[in-house]
């Protein structure tokens, strides 16, 4: 069974989307994670500038190569400390999920932001009051998405609010909805004090929401100075071995895309996820 391996489009840097579709094909990978604001370099895709024509347009881009948009990246700080930036964003991501369909495409992407207005680490995150705010915005987008049968994929992460496998368990449950669904990046959930047992992380992930999982993300990560420091694919300390093992049973075909992963490591990267899978 082969692994269905993709990559975010904004991870080959060319200007023009054409090139960027072309040289995803000619590396064999199937898929991308694609953010309009980061890809679309010339064009205007800021809140109101989505139509059918435009979703159509760019997805066929894409559709002529074979490569499938397997999710719409529209992150941004759903907890934003100014409610006037945090409301752009709700209504930016609302605007790609009315559109999700045209692009082909049946998912739109985000992480749970911060309290900060900068993306920085605090452990504010990890606090009650964060918690509350991230289910209000998630069940906000999860009724505009019902309307149109599309998901919110929901990315968890270590300095954010869902920041744990149980915290994501709990928004899961927080917010009774099959439009709501996890975009599943195991080194996200990785920190100093665990990564010595990410075995065991990744384990209480498939176990707490394994099914919920509808997108994988794949980087790499080694410790340096105390600190987890993201690298590329196969570069790195994460255990692909146990993860696929997993994956493979869990959750056959699922779109794993290469995140933090650039040129030159992108073949390189590509052949060692393609070993592990077919290995596991």
């Amino acid at each position: 069974m082969a692994a269905n391996i993709g990559i975010r489009a904004h991870d080959i840097e060319d200007p023009s989307i054409l090139n960027v579709a072309t040289i995803i094909a000619n590396k064999g990978l199937s898929s991308v994670q694609l953010a309009l604001g980061k890809s679309l370099k010339n064009i205007n895709s800021q809140l109101g500038s989505l139509s059918p024509g435009f979703a159509q347009k760019i997805g066929s881009v894409f559709g002529k190569q074979d490569i499938q948009i397997a999710v719409l990246g529209c992150y941004f700080n759903m907890i934003h400390p100014d409610h006037t930036e945090r409301r752009k964003g709700m209504e930016r991501f609302k605007e790609h999920l009315r559109f999700a369909r045209d692009f082909g495409c049946s998912i739109v992407g985000t992480e749970t932001g911060n309290v900060q207005a900068e993306i920085i680490y605090t452990e504010e995150n990890f606090t009650e009051q964060p918690f509350l705010e991230v289910v209000e915005s998630v069940k906000e987008l999860v009724e505009e998405a019902e309307k149109f049968g599309v998901i919110v994929g929901i990315e968890g992460g270590i300095n954010h609010p869902i920041h744990s496998p149980e915290r994501m368990k709990r928004l899961l449950d927080s917010v009774p909805s099959n439009n709501l669904q996890v975009i599943y990046d195991p080194a996200n959930f990785i920190s100093i004090d665990n990564f010595l047992n990410q075995e065991a992380v990744i384990q209480e992930a498939f176990e707490l929401f394994g099914d919920r999982i509808v997108i994988m993300h794949a980087k790499d990560f080694v410790i340096e100075d105390e600190q987890v420091k993201i690298v590329p694919v196969g570069q790195g300390l994460l255990n692909y071995n146990f993860l696929f093992s997993l994956l493979k049973k869990k959750k056959p075909f699922i779109n794993i895309l290469m995140e933090s992963t650039r040129e030159p490591y992108i073949d390189g990267s590509l052949a060692f996820l393609i070993d592990k899978y077919e290995s596991a």
